[in-house]
């Protein structure tokens, strides 16, 4: 019987020890928390956006994204849907592709996967981690390495695996957090802290437009948050990196043009002679962003409806639909949901995921240098990775 141990009891590591004993193997894993999927434990502000059902190459992001392609093909999304339903786990999923359990509830995924796991013999080393994977191939026929990333390090994130993977000649490819809320180099911004507004928000590369996302943004104490920002934190990250000029344009009303919100606040001007400029913007947006945004402007609160003219107005809706900020950083791997860069994926066989540098010797999950969006995919390929190397050990 081939002897498998696995390193690391998140998502991947879970996957792949269930089909490994499936498919007949001795399955040891070694987690050094106290016990295993903290991370998904957390994950979709605890109810775990388990996967999405439209998956391609194009959901991700690495030196070489196209590796996603052959895991994939074979435990996509259908296929997780059918272990899913094996294992008594229903699946609830949106009109917009992402998929959460029925039970709305991450403990129901960590809790059905272990449980899995032991009933098919699994056997669990909580509170012990490994430091010397040579030893642990002499012991054990495989060792997959699914330790995970430095995104979260308060929930055991690491870089072990990259180490490891550096032990046997890998090259890493230099690691950076996404999916993670953004600096901003400002004096007014944290006097907009908690305030939150559907919005859409730009980001700007050597002061050139690269992507927009439009979702919640949540102003903070340090710069922003909310969808928005962590969909585009992961091109901000690989920016930063590379010491290129960063900002981000937020627009607090997508659904206006700078014509019809200037129009609008002239109305409303007329209409309510007695109004300040500050009553008129709080129907508009949150009021901690109204008076910031005013005094980012140098505006007087208290300037009255019957003074504001149509320059002021074109002023400030510019301001709304274009509020300028530069970025001076994330706000780190702690905060980050997960991290890109990682053991560089030419290095390993796509279909198995075996080590091309020491035979039986595997990586799945976040270790590799893979990220995906944010909607499920990162944990669709830690599914189909897992999956990958427990196929490939069985068919070895």
């Amino acid at each position: 019987m081939t002897k498998v141990a696995i390193i690391g009891g998140g998502a991947s590591g879970l996957l792949c020890a269930i089909f490994c004993a499936k498919f007949g193997a001795h399955v040891e894993v070694y987690e050094q928390n106290n016990k295993c999927a903290k991370k998904i434990l957390v994950s979709g502000n605890g109810r775990c956006n388990i996967t999405n059902r439209n998956l391609s190459h194009n959901d991700f992001f690495g030196a070489n994204p196209s590796f996603v392609n052959d895991a994939l093909k074979n435990f996509g999304f259908k296929e997780f849907e059918r272990f899913a339903l094996e294992i008594g786990l229903l699946l609830d999923i949106k009109e917009d592709g992402r998929v959460y359990p029925l039970s709305n509830e991450a403990k129901s995924v960590a809790k059905l996967l272990q449980v899995t796991a032991e009933n098919l013999g699994v056997i669990f080393h909580t509170d012990t981690k490994i430091t010397n994977v040579k030893k642990l191939l002499q012991t054990h026929g495989k060792v997959v390495i699914a330790t995970g990333s430095e995104a979260a390090h308060h929930l055991g994130g690491n870089s072990d695996g990259q180490s490891f993977a550096k032990e046997f000649g890998h090259t890493i490819i230099p690691t950076y957090p996404s999916l993670v809320q953004l600096h901003l180099n400002s004096k007014i911004v944290h006097k907009m802290s908690g305030a939150k507004t559907d919005g859409e928000v730009t980001l700007l590369v050597n002061n050139k437009k690269d992507s927009t996302c439009r979702g919640d943004i949540l102003f903070t104490d340090y710069g922003v948050s909310g969808f928005a920002v962590l969909d585009i934190s992961q091109r901000a990250s690989v920016a930063l990196m590379n010491s290129q000029s960063i900002g981000v344009s937020i627009n607090l009303l997508p659904k206006f043009n700078a014509q019809q919100l200037s129009e609008h606040i002239v109305k409303v001007a007329k209409s309510m002679p007695k109004f300040s400029i500050l009553d008129i913007l709080v129907g508009l947006i949150p009021i901690k962003i109204a008076t910031s945004l005013l005094d980012d402007l140098k505006i007087s609160h208290g300037v009255q409806a019957k003074e504001v003219d149509l320059k002021l107005t074109k002023k400030i809706a510019n301001q709304m639909l274009n509020w300028r900020f530069e970025v001076s950083g994330t706000h780190g791997f702690r905060h980050a949901e997960v991290s890109g860069g990682g053991v560089d994926t030419r290095e390993i066989n796509p279909k198995t995921m075996e080590s091309l540098k020491q035979k039986n010797l595997y990586f799945c999950g976040e270790v590799l240098d893979i990220v995906g969006r944010r909607g499920g995919y990162n944990f669709a390929f830690a599914w189909a990775s897992g999956y990958a190397v427990a196929k490939g050990i069985a068919s070895s």
